[in-house]
């Protein structure tokens, strides 16, 4: 409980972070936080022209298929490859002022989810441009995004602590995120697999994120429930063991930085 006492006492703090971080994001940028909505859509038009060819086999809503995974994907890797940069790009801060050093990842984790909120007018505007129009399954939005933010929480305090030691962490995550996205049912649907291989995605956290967002926007039914809650479930594990590896390393920050 004290990680929330010390949240709620920094929480103007954690805001400012969060801001900083949004706004870092487009900093010296000409069209500002239209950029998210443009690399999300360039990255759409990319995947859709390449892969729609080979997998697409004429299904004209291929690329809302693909745009319901991939706005949740991009939130999911820009919030790892950020935190992994966190603690050592605010290492002059840190080394001056005390403040819990749990907030830098936290602030990271959290002005993603901001951006994927804004980002996902696009799978809306799709979904409705399109024809599909919204249900009530549109309700759990907010249910998967939190097992998602949960997730990446423990993902991001185990990499921002740990690659301040270890630097070359940083380039590690970029050569696997790559690889999770093709391990990822992102471009290809589950089926097409083999029976084994599907077993196996079933590993990938990832997998059933998209699924339960493919489920409530495009498919349009109840997404599995009990999967999502054993995610849920693991990814606060997670968020707890990630927790206590930061506290532990953090000690050290100063004298590393």
């Amino acid at each position: 409980m004290n990680i929330f006492k010390k949240i709620y006492n920094y929480r103007e703090l954690l805001k400012s972070n969060v801001k900083k971080e949004i706004r870092g994001r487009y900093k010296n940028s000409i069209l500002g936080i239209l950029w998210s909505f443009l690399n999300p859509l360039l990255q759409l038009a990319v995947y859709s022209i390449i892969f729609g060819a080979l997998l697409a086999s004429g299904d004209k809503t291929y690329h809302i298929y693909i745009c319901v995974a991939l706005i949740p994907w991009t939130y999911f890797t820009t919030a790892i490859t950020q935190s992994a940069f966190t603690v050592i790009g605010n290492a002059d801060i840190i080394k001056k002022v005390y403040f819990p050093r749990e907030i830098l990842p936290i602030s990271v984790v959290t002005s993603g989810a901001v951006n994927f909120v804004i980002s996902t007018i696009i799978i809306l505007a799709f979904v409705l441009g399109s024809g599909l129009g919204l249900t009530k399954y549109i309700l759990l939005y907010p249910v998967i995004l939190l097992v998602q933010y949960v997730l990446l929480l423990g993902i991001s305090f185990i990499v921002s602590s740990i690659t301040v030691y270890f630097r070359d962490l940083e380039h590690i995550i970029g050569i696997i995120l790559m690889a999770a996205f093709y391990g990822t049912p992102i471009v290809y649907k589950l089926e097409q697999l083999p029976a084994n291989l599907q077993v196996l995605m079933q590993i990938n956290p990832m997998t059933h994120l998209i699924n339960a967002y493919r489920d409530i926007f495009y498919y349009q039914r109840m997404p599995d429930l009990k999967a999502i809650g054993i995610l849920f479930a693991g990814s606060v594990v997670i968020t707890i063991i990630g927790y206590f590896i930061f506290k532990k390393l953090q000690k050290g920050f100063a004298e590393e930085l």
